[in-house]
Parts: C-alpha cells; structure tokens; sequence
C-alpha cells in the first residue's frame, strides 16, 4: 500500500475517476458522499459524510484514524455547481454553494492538518476549477466558490510549509459528469430580462460538458502530482481553449477577454 487517500465527492464523476484509478495504483482510498447506499462501488471504501456538518466530518475522520492510524493525502473534491443571475440567486442558493465548495473543504482541511502535522508529512489537493480565475456569465456565484479555494490553498501552501505538508490546486476546465443533474439551478421566470441570455448559456454549458473529455485525465494528473517530490501550486487541467483563458485574461485588453468569453459561453 503506498498511502491513505481521503477524497471527498467520490460517489461519482471526478471524484470517483480519481478514487478508482488510485486504487488500482494500489492506495488505500476512502472516498465520502452523502448517502452511500445510493452507489456500487468494490475499488475503494465510500463513507457517508455530510461536507457541512461538523459532527459528521470528525465521525468519519476518526472512522478512518481508527482502522489505517493515518490520512496521507486529502482530495478536496466535493462539490455542486451552480448556476443564475446574481441578481435573482437567492441567499440560500448562494450559502448551500459556498458551504459545499468552500466552507466544508476548509473544515475537513483543519481537522486533517494536525493529523498530517504529527505524522510530519501530508498532501492536500484542492479541486477547484478554471473558472475560479476569471468570472462568466451566469457562474459567478460558482466562480466565487472556486476562487475563494484557491486562495485559501496559496495560503495553506505557505503556513504549512514548515510542516512539510504541501498543498496543490488543480483546476479542471469541462470533463464529461453529471454536474448538469446536480446543478443549483436559480429558477427565474420567462418574463425576467435575463431569461432568454440564460436559456443559451445553460445550453452552451451542457453542450460543453457533454462533449467533453473522460475525468481519468484529472485522475492521471493526480497520481502525477502524488509522485512528485516538489509539486506547483498550481495546476490546470481540460481542453487547451480552457486553459489558455487564464492565459489570455492576463496579456489581452480587459474588455476584449471579456467580449471573448461572452462569445464562448
């Protein structure tokens, strides 16, 4: 066995790809979803634990401590998208979405670090997405979810440098899941000035994901990642259009970029 892997989301898409794979490089993987019973899987173990609830991340750290004595490597991959004006996403949308993608993953991370800390070794990776670079229409509240986490992983990478616990963000453009079922949809009536733009941009998105690239490419990132012994910081991942964005966000006239990425999205 090369190292105990907790990874969160793991019931299906990205997650799950990277926990597979993983496992067949013979890690010992747990992987988290709400409700377990919902999925078949035989490579790794898949734990129920609900991301924003306290109680419920210390049962299954203490689950996992009890049985391995140790997490070498924690994937924050958990999350939901979501998707609306700003304007017209309701409060409680907006808090469900930052307490998935951002507030959970930060409290797992905590829990995880004095672990990590005694063991004088540990790796966290943050998923978080290409869209946290730049904002898009009808994404922001998803951007800013994203965003927030790769902040909070620059800043991880320097406070627990000292403790030889290194912290990496990987974000991936679009990989072919089921994000469109588990979407936070703002539903806004036919009669709002922003419906019709609305309607062409989730189309657009689902087209997007629905022809893009299998999520073991994310997978094979990982396990690259695992291996090194000095990882970046940063990392993307998904079609060269994507990943050049960040690119050209940087060294093309702001409202050029912008113009472009209505265009795409």
């Amino acid at each position: 066995m090369k190292g105990v892997v907790l990874i969160t989301g793991a019931s299906s898409g990205i997650g799950r790809s990277i926990a597979e794979y993983l496992s067949e490089k013979k890690f010992k993987v747990y992987g988290t979803c709400r409700n377990p019973k919902k999925y078949v899987v035989s490579s790794f173990d898949l734990l129920k634990c609900d991301i924003t609830n306290n109680k419920s991340i210390i049962e299954t750290l203490e689950y996992i401590l009890l049985k391995e004595d140790k997490i070498d490597i924690l994937i924050n991959n958990v999350g939901v998208g979501v998707s609306g004006p700003i304007e017209e996403t309701t409060q409680k949308d907006i808090l469900e979405a930052f307490r998935i993608n951002c507030f959970g993953p930060i409290e797992i991370t905590k829990k995880c670090i004095p672990h990590m800390r005694h063991q004088k070794k540990g790796l966290i990776i943050n998923i978080t997405s290409v869209l946290g670079y730049f904002g898009n229409s009808y994404r922001g509240i998803y951007s800013a979810t994203k965003s927030s986490m790769e902040m909070i992983g620059e800043t991880l990478s320097m406070e627990l440098k000292k403790f030889n616990i290194k912290v990496v963000n990987v974000a991936p453009g679009d990989f072919k899941t089921d994000i469109i079922t588990r979407r936070i949809y703002t539903s806004i009536d036919k009669e709002s000035v922003y419906y019709d733009d609305y309607q062409k941009s989730l189309n657009k998105a689902d087209t997007h994901v629905n022809n893009a690239s299998s999520p073991e490419m994310i997978a094979k990132l990982i396990f690259k990642i695992i291996m090194s012994k000095n990882p970046k910081i940063h990392y993307t991942v998904g079609k060269f259009i994507q990943k050049f964005s960040i690119v050209l966000k940087k060294i093309l006239p702001q409202r050029l970029f912008e113009k472009l990425l209505m265009n795409y999205s």
